[in-house]
């Protein structure tokens, strides 16, 4: 009996061949099964984990033309996996399972996993066993090809297995040719994309709500195009490389991407664009699923996406839709913020995305997550790796787009602002006067959230800024609370009076039940719950109404917290929670509960900010628990919550010393780097770490050198540079490269002066990331070999080369222009050297030489 679920020999047998060894002669006798498979023996070259792939594939292949229980997919696959690895374990020949055929085979697979597939549904337990028999089908042909044997003693077993592939073979054929899709999908698909645009195609730029002018903008007139980095090598083989693209592309080049970056720094908004141009494009559909909103539940089935992310078209859709998507290989899956899932739940998480993935292998897809939430091998210990997934982060604004984010947010505001466009022109020159020579604003200014405020703040205080990054929260919320309403000329919206203080205590309350319960938002009814349990030790608050009503004043006339779909709450960004949690935290005093937390990466802005906010004595105390021992806790977590009372001290503006001493003491012997990965995980300390580290000029070898600079060079102050000074006159090229290396971190003319004019050029590959970075070496007269380290223009790199000085030119961020014909200007140059994952360049002048 031929089997139900058809699938081609043709696409069938390089996946059968995974499962088998190839025999050095063929067999000419009855051999053990089990004995053949790839992932048994000492010299197994296979897995359970590539068993699993293989059943992925199998099941898209039969999916693409029969009818599938399509939120069962993934648990399909788990038990097709179980009964395949069963092939390995039964007490069978090859010529067994010959004589058995596909049907009865498949019944054995299925009886040494007994009960494997009881928690399938009868719909998806059938899918399964029919599958199975057609996979079994092609094993046994597999084995009949293999085997003179079975040909010769077999003929009539093998002859009918070769029928029924050839059967199975013509029938599938008919069955691929698949109609159109139906008038229902694309007009559905017609208004999903008209619901993407609507619903993602605006922006809220920080401050910008005026008097009669909107307060959110249309995203493609002031959306601005971020950079994204993909690392490989290290200092030790001569540089870690630093590839720069233009992360709106990234998906252009990459088909699966896990894109990280720092609170604000523009991982949703690329999501929102990216879903906007899938929208208006047509060649995907986009599918925005922002974690917090299924973080509990887990990742949804493909039928249950809408419904998760309550679209507002859930329940609309044709039946299937989603997963017809998905087989066409049409889906574009947006999965924004997988460290707001609780830490308990996020490899649970990453597994099911990666079952997902497997069974609609042509699924592009996007992963966004805060760095410390995802640690280095992540990807790789999960298996996403080998689905294809490329590592980017998203890199810090360079100092030419802060300029141009400065210039678009003072024009979108001046369009509405009437009389006082001229006095934001001059608020506008003296912000960007004030980046490029206040070091603090400099630091502060490498995302799009922190430019919008200090653009905001810039604004309502005439042009003089608070300087830190606690007194610029502290003036944000003294702006939204506030001063937003009466600058707006919003004075009875409604008939709730509160004041500033009142709000805050409100929102902190919010804030810290968001904290406690692990979440990034949270059900309206627990809002509710949470304000109508504050109110009664809030007079004012309490004799404006009830939780409802005070809830309703703080989402419309805050800024801060924003509703999805009447169904829950969040704040408008990540940052303003973890802020006002700490400050509740302090104010509860309870800062000693943080301790508890503190190996764990996604608490640290929070320790950080409660640091900064408590009182001299409370704050030693908490210091001291953080550098006392921990019984039961692991050596590194240890470690990592002394860092990170090393990493406080920055944000505390008064402390005993001697605390601050007994930090220093207890943090020395952690601060001296023994590995390259050791020594980048330093620099987040801040540059308290510079005053642990030894003196580098009595450091006698190249190797604890390197690690030396290598941890300077993310601390990323300016501080670092005077340490980083009495590095340059090594020779090795490993800590030239390192030097050169974060040039953009720093202030552009000093670390010129300081670092790039004393290092060798020999060998060395100058990096340069920005038009001023280009000036200042053309200033110093250039350089032999020149590496474009960042997104530029022709005319500015035309700018900024020097002709008779450039021979050895490398491409390692992707330019606008691919056409190189205007390096025919450069008579000295001779090597063109371009990453290979950019892409290609053309007209390269004849002469030059072009390598990877």
């Amino acid at each position: 009996m031929e089997p139900v679920v058809r699938i081609p020999s043709t696409l069938a047998a390089p996946l059968v061949q995974r499962f088998f060894r190839i025999p050095p002669r063929p067999p000419t006798a009855p051999g053990l099964i089990a004995a053949l498979t790839t992932w048994r023996g000492p010299d197994a070259s296979a897995d359970p984990d590539e068993v699993h792939r293989t059943a992925a594939e199998f099941i898209q292949l039969a999916a693409e033309t029969h009818t599938t229980p399509t939120a069962e997919l993934p648990a399909v696959a788990d038990v097709l996996t179980r009964t395949l690895l069963a092939i390995g374990e039964l007490d069978l020949t090859d010529t067994d399972a010959v004589r058995l055929g596909p049907q009865d085979y498949a019944r054995r697979l299925r009886g040494a996993v007994q009960g494997a597939d009881r928690a399938l549904s009868p719909d998806a337990a059938w899918f399964h066993d029919e599958l199975l028999v057609a996979v079994c089908l092609h094993v046994l042909h597999h084995l009949v090809r293999r085997s003179p044997y079975i040909q010769r003693h077999m003929p009539e077993r093998a002859s009918r297995i070769r029928q029924l592939v050839d059967l199975n073979d013509a029938e599938a054929a008919a069955a691929a040719r698949k109609p159109e899709p139906s008038l229902e999908d694309a007009e559905f698909e017609s208004a999903y994309a008209r619901e993407v645009v609507r619903q993602h195609g605006w922006l809220t730029i920080v401050g910008v709500d005026f008097a009669n002018a909107p307060d959110h903008w249309p995203l493609e007139d002031t959306y601005l195009s971020l950079q994204a980095e993909e690392s490989s090598g290290g200092p030790a083989a001569g540089g870690q490389q630093r590839t720069v693209l233009l992360a709106d592309r990234a998906l252009d080049g990459h088909e699966r991407v896990l894109l990280r970056g720092v609170a604000g720094s523009g991982k949703t908004t690329l999501v929102q664009w990216l879903a906007v141009a899938a929208a208006h494009e047509g060649a995907r559909v986009p599918f925005v699923l922002p974690v917090r909103r299924f973080a509990r539940e887990g990742f949804p089935a493909p039928d249950d996406f809408l419904h998760a992310v309550r679209h507002p078209l859930a329940g609309r859709e044709p039946e299937g839709w989603v997963v017809r998507t998905l087989l066409a290989g049409r889906a574009l899956l947006l999965v924004d913020g997988i460290d707001e899932a609780p830490e308990e739940t996020r490899h649970a998480l990453r597994d099911q995305l990666r079952r997902l993935l497997r069974i609609f292998s042509g699924t592009a897809c996007l992963v966004t997550s805060r760095p410390s939430a995802v640690e280095e091998g992540w990807l790789a210990r999960g298996g996403l790796a080998e689905e294809g997934f490329t590592d980017l982060s998203l890199a810090p604004m360079s100092r030419d787009q802060v300029t141009r984010f400065i210039r678009d947010w003072h024009t979108a505001a001046r369009g509405d602002a009437g009389k006082d466009a001229d006095a934001l022109k001059e608020y506008e020159q003296r912000l960007l006067h004030s980046v490029r020579i206040y070091r603090e604003l400099r630091q502060l200014a490498t995302n799009p959230l922190m430019c919008g405020l200090i653009c905001a703040l810039n604004r309502d205080r005439s042009g003089s800024l608070p300087k830190g990054r606690k007194e610029l929260y502290d003036a944000a919320l003294e702006m939204l609370l506030q001063r937003r309403d009466p600058e707006r000329d919003v004075l009875y919206a409604d008939d709730v009076r509160l004041q500033q203080g009142a709000r805050e205590l409100l929102l902190r309350k919010l804030a810290h039940a968001m904290l406690a319960e692990g979440l990034s938002e949270l059900p309206r009814r627990r809002v509710v719950e949470v304000l109508d349990g504050a109110l009664p030790a809030i007079p004012s608050a309490r004799a404006a109404g009830d939780g409802e009503k005070i809830f309703r004043h703080l989402l419309h006339r805050t800024g801060l917290l924003r509703e999805q779909a009447g169904v829950s709450v969040d704040f408008i960004h990540r940052t303003f929670q973890d802020y006002l949690a700490a400050k509740e935290i302090v104010a509860r005093g309870h800062l000693h509960t943080l301790v508890d937390h503190a190996h764990q990466p996604e608490w640290e802005e929070v320790i950080r900010m409660s640091a900064a906010h408590a009182r001299p004595e409370e704050c030693a105390h908490f210091l001291e628990a953080l550098l006392s021992a921990a019984p039961g806790l692991r050596r590194p977590y240890v470690n990592h919550r002394r860092l990170m009372a090393a990493a406080c001290l920055e944000h505390v503006s008064e402390l005993d010393p001697a605390v601050q001493e007994l930090v220093h003491r207890r943090t020395k012997n952690l601060l001296r780097p023994t590995t390259e990965q050791g020594a980048r995980s330093l620099g987040w300390v801040g540059p308290i770490v510079l005053e642990q580290l030894p003196d580098p000029e009595q450091v006698p070898g190249d190797q604890q050198a390197l690690l030396l600079a290598i941890t300077a060079t993310r601390v990323q102050d300016d501080a670092a540079i005077d340490y980083l000074a009495r590095l340059r006159t090594r020779s090795s090229l490993a800590i030239r490269t390192e030097l050169a290396r974060p040039w953009r971190h720093f202030d552009t003319e000093r670390y010129a002066r300081e670092i790039i004019a004393h290092l060798d050029p020999e060998g060395l590959y100058f990096p340069v990331s920005d038009a001023a970075e280009l000036a200042a070496l053309r200033g110093l007269g250039g350089r032999p070999r020149i590496q474009v380290a960042g997104v530029m223009r022709t005319d500015e790199l035309l700018a900024g080369l020097v002709p008779d000085r450039l021979t050895h030119l490398w491409i390692n961020a992707e330019l606008p222009d691919p056409d190189m014909s205007w390096l025919a200007r450069f008579p000295a140059l001779h090597v063109l050297r371009v990453n290979p994952r950019l892409p290609r360049v053309r007209n390269v002048p004849e002469g030059v030489t072009i390598t990877a």
